[in-house]
């Protein structure tokens, strides 16, 4: 068989094992060229409980399981072929009474733990779990192996040898009086494990395998830390628990293991984001002048150039009004004293003129009656070499003195005299 192909697929290699339930060996799968295990039904064996191990086995995908790759039948002998794990088994690392490493043995039942939970999740118990069946693959990572296979070493191969030590040594309590497997009884073999690897030994020790299975059922296992002093408290607290005679003094599944493994596991160094330096694109400039707050525009003073414009229409009104009452206050009649008053607009500031002219010919005086101002003064022609006027004009805002040349307007007089000699005249502008 070895010189040829099995199942036209597989050629068969080293024997890695052989019991009474099957032959177990390493081959090469010459179609997708790769390294793979195949387990052949042994000729006495029960075929109906090898294919219910193919089906759990196959049900079950992860990390911390072992693959199925196929099932079949050739040559009258059924076949499983697995994933192929150059790790070696568990039981290899401890043999001898060696101990593990507290961090690899961590390690190791952190992911038995997770491989229990996944199985347990989908119905599928162990029963039989134990350094035999949990191998390690290329990357060092644990995974259990053989499932559905425990219940037949059970039932069965109590009378041998070979089996026995195997099975006796991890069995349940319950299972030892016959009772169903559940999770809870994995959680046993599991807490039976978790001693060996910290301690080098099993709880219970004797080569017959009836009085193994005695002693699970019936007697207290020692205290780990009794084996060795300096175990890891979270460890020995979940072996402990693990190891209770109840079932519903353990932890329920495997789920539950994983939970007291982290909640017991001791905090790994992680890096703290917020002790990282920050990249150059993130860290804050210390030199940014922050921009300037935008302008209230509720109190905004006139731009310069509306200041200008309003200046020179002030300015520009205000010489209107000196110039109106320059142009009123020149006349070519002799002696003449105006006084002129005006109403008050709503709006406009009272300005009031009274304008002094001397003349060479007489001393009469002369009162003008109100008229309105004129915004624009009219042209008017130069005044005559000879007359001088002095104005003073006073404003309710501006007083100002200007002496400059009589500015004379054309104007419509009529005049009437009193008895007492006194002409009174009133002018209106020109139209």
């Amino acid at each position: 068989m070895a010189s040829s192909l099995f199942a036209d697929r597989y050629r068969l290699e080293d024997v890695l094992s052989t019991t009474v339930m099957a032959d177990v060996r390493t081959a090469t799968d010459v179609v997708l060229d790769r390294r793979v295990v195949v387990k052949l039904l042994a000729p006495e064996a029960d075929r109906s409980r090898f294919e219910r191990e193919a089906q759990a086995a196959a049900a079950l995908a992860h990390p911390n399981i072992v693959q199925v790759f196929d099932y079949g039948e050739a040559e009258g002998r059924p076949y499983i072929v697995f994933e192929y794990l150059p790790g070696g088994s568990l039981e290899e690392r401890l043999a001898g009474g060696r101990a593990l490493p507290d961090g690899e043995t961590a390690r190791v039942a952190a992911d038995v733990a997770a491989g229990l939970a996944h199985a347990h999740e989908r119905g599928v118990v162990h029963r039989d779990l134990k350094p035999g069946n949990v191998l390690f693959d290329v990357e060092d990572r644990a995974k259990i192996a053989d499932f559905g296979i425990a219940q037949l070493a059970g039932a069965v191969t109590l009378t041998d040898a070979g089996t026995v030590l195997g099975t006796a040594a991890y069995i349940s309590p319950e299972q030892t009086r016959g009772e169903t497997a559940t999770p809870a009884s994995d959680v046993y073999s599991f807490g039976v494990l978790l001693y060996r690897m910290l301690t080098g030994r099993l709880p219970f020790e004797s080569e017959s395998p009836v009085e193994l299975a005695a002693m699970h059922r019936d007697a207290e296992a020692p205290d780990v830390r009794s084996v060795r002093r300096d175990v890891p408290p979270a460890l020995a607290a979940v072996t402990t628990a693990a190891l209770a005679k109840s079932p519903a003094a353990r932890p329920a599944d495997g789920e539950a293991l994983g939970r007291a493994l982290a909640a017991d596991r001791p905090p790994v160094p992680a890096t703290d984001a917020a002790t990282l330096p920050l990249p150059a694109a993130v860290d804050a400039p210390t030199d940014v002048v922050p921009p300037p707050p935008p302008p209230d525009r509720r109190r905004r003073w006139p731009s310069p150039l509306v200041a200008g414009l309003i200046g020179a229409l002030v300015l520009a009104a205000g010489g209107v009004l000196v110039a109106v009452l320059l142009t009123n206050g020149g006349s070519s009649a002799p002696a003449v004293t105006q006084s002129t008053s005006r109403p008050k607009p709503a709006s406009t500031a009272t300005t009031a003129s009274s304008t002094t002219v001397p003349t060479s010919s007489s001393s009469s005086t002369t009162t003008t009656s109100p008229r309105p101002t004129t915004t624009t003064p009219a042209p008017s022609p130069p005044p005559s070499p000879s007359t001088t006027a002095r104005t003073s004009t006073a404003s309710t805002t501006t007083a100002s003195t200007t002496t400059a040349p009589t500015t004379t307007t054309p104007t419509t007089t009529t005049g009437t005299t009193t008895a007492e000699g006194t002409t009174t005249t009133a002018t209106s502008p020109a139209p």
